[in-house]
């Protein structure tokens, strides 16, 4: 099966990362979440920006009480995967290694990424030995 691109906007996202950050929640509960990071955006702003995500699928809401509630139906994993699929194919004709090989030699990583790291090259080179003939 195909992975999904995800099409969302910028202000959709934010959005959507206050959902990831905080759970099912109300309009003011994600306009606050977004104040609180520096992000100043009109409660009928954010109510739009829940309304188009939920009618592309990507949140669905609980109608039964007072105030709606807002629940993201997208995963954040599932987003990176679809961005960073998207971003190989626009910048290294999908091809991984470079992109990687970028980020190793431009970022900065802390102990416990190194060590990640070298046990998932460990296992890939493990890997190629066994489906060698």
């Amino acid at each position: 099966m195909a992975e999904r691109e995800y099409e969302i906007g910028s202000a959709e996202f934010q959005v959507l990362k206050a959902l990831w950050h905080k759970g099912p929640s109300t309009v003011r509960d994600v306009m606050d979440h977004l104040h609180d990071r520096g992000r100043r955006l009109a409660y009928t702003t954010v109510q739009t920006l829940l309304t188009r995500l939920e009618q592309k699928g990507f949140v669905k809401s609980d109608k039964s009480g007072l105030a709606f509630i807002f629940k993201a139906t997208l995963s954040r994993d599932r987003v990176r995967k679809s961005r960073v699929k998207k971003l190989v194919s626009q910048l290294y004709d999908g091809a991984a290694a470079p992109l990687v090989l970028q980020l190793i030699r431009n970022e900065r990583f802390n102990a416990d990424e190194i060590e990640e790291l070298q046990k998932l090259i460990e296992d890939l080179d493990t890997d190629t030995k066994r489906s060698r003939p």
